[in-house]
């Protein structure tokens, strides 16, 4: 498996439009569940009056989400086809998981939207076509699904192509880096074979379109990005940060900085699944040890870097946000919760420098006295306690953060420049 390239992929929709009923018939399709896992689902399903429900079994393995019948958590699945190792990076579509919805397409190099051809384009198909054009998602394969429930009607798949175009159009989403497909994920048509019941489409299959894709290039060349997860102790190694490679190469024997704790030492060990490697790339998770690092000199959301060439450290910085939902306007002094790679730290808007039109990108305004829902924005950021960030023009893996409050996610942004503490 580990001779092919690899794709971190978001499958992104609103919810009841099947998105892991989706990912559950491409799991079976590429072999990776065996035929005797669905049958067992499949007879748990209909004991719950859920029949047509095994495939989304598969990735809802969480008891809650199958009695609830919604995906809670980033259930991560793995899959390979002909040209790629796919991580599927299932994203939630329930509004209070849009938090969750971020952190994995943050990780995506690619998305598939899934759109109901019965139920047409939805508030959350639209947050999240926006969501994944902000977070950096190149390309989109838009399944248009449950084909079967309005009987493979050909004027019924162009009514949905047509409300998607025009979704992606107004942010500014290339549609020509857009392909379209009429499937039913429940009845597995156009997902591995051309479906008989769609004559009037000849183009790719989903699997044909997923081997299409363009190859992610790792950012094995940028400056080592670790954001730190958690801190252990561990008997007989010391202390043990834990994270993921987001950029660059962790080698033992590199000299490493903390930002912001601002504590450094030799890197003595890495580990991956419990065994000792001389480096790690990005995507890899890894526990090392650092020479005279003490448990209590790092936390989670730092960030682990080169001595030489540090995380960067934000006094304040200049971002583009857009806002989602928020139950008024946003003013300068307004102080949320900013939830970047694994930190969370309260920020001040200290001002809104403008105002973009969302579809095109140019400014609409300059400094606005309130931005709300539905707007994009540029704004100035000062973060109420250290924060290690980077310019997405740079980093872009560490340039991009979701805002929340009163318990929702309000906003999502990247990091236009920092001005460094």
């Amino acid at each position: 498996m580990a001779d092919k390239p690899h794709q971190n992929l978001a499958v992104i929709g609103h919810v009841d439009h099947g998105k892991s009923t989706l990912v559950g018939r491409l799991l079976y399709e590429t072999g990776n569940v065996p035929e005797h896992v669905i049958e067992q689902h499949k007879e748990e399903a209909e004991e719950q009056g859920k029949g047509g429900f095994e495939f989304a079994y598969v990735m809802d393995n969480l008891a809650e989400e199958r009695e609830r019948g919604v995906t809670i958590d980033i259930a991560h699945q793995e899959f390979d086809t002909d040209e790629y190792y796919f991580t599927i990076v299932d994203t939630p579509g329930h509004r209070d998981f849009v938090k969750n919805m971020i952190t994995g397409a943050s990780q995506a190099d690619n998305a598939v939207l899934v759109v109901a051809a019965d139920d047409g384009v939805q508030p959350q198909t639209q947050e999240h076509v926006f969501l994944a054009r902000t977070l950096g998602i190149n390309e989109l394969i838009i399944a248009v699904n449950k084909m079967d429930l309005v009987d493979y009607e050909e004027n019924r798949y162009d009514e949905a192509v047509e409300e998607v175009k025009g979704l992606l159009d107004q942010v500014s989403f290339d549609t020509d880096n857009a392909g379209f497909i009429p499937v039913s994920a429940f009845e597995g048509d156009n997902i591995a074979d051309s479906s008989d019941d769609t004559p009037w489409y000849d183009g790719e299959t989903v699997l044909e379109a997923l081997n299409d894709l363009p190859e992610p290039q790792p950012p094995t060349d940028a400056p080592l990005r670790l954001p730190i997860q958690d801190v252990y102790t561990i008997s007989g190694i010391g202390t043990v940060p834990v994270g993921r490679v987001e950029t660059g190469v962790l080698e033992t024997g590199n000299n490493v900085s903390f930002q912001p704790s601002d504590v450094g030492g030799e890197v003595k060990t890495v580990e991956m699944h419990h065994e000792e490697v001389p480096n790690a790339e990005p995507g890899d998770n890894v526990g090392f040890n650092v020479r005279g690092i003490g448990k209590d000199d790092i936390r989670r959301g730092d960030v682990c870097g080169p001595a030489d060439d540090p995380p960067t450290v934000a006094e304040t910085f200049q971002a583009q946000v857009v806002v989602m939902q928020h139950p008024s306007v946003i003013t300068s002094g307004y102080t949320p919760v900013f939830h970047a790679h694994t930190t969370q730290v309260a920020c001040t808007i200290e001002s809104i420098d403008s105002k973009i039109d969302p579809a095109s990108g140019e400014v609409a305004e300059e400094d606005p006295d309130f931005i709300q829902s539905g707007d994009a924005a540029v704004v100035t950021v000062r973060p109420q306690k250290p924060l290690s960030i980077e310019p997405s023009g740079e980093i872009p893996e560490l340039g991009s953060f979701a805002i929340r409050d009163m318990g929702q996610t309000i906003a999502a942004g990247k990091v236009l420049s920092v001005d460094e503490a």
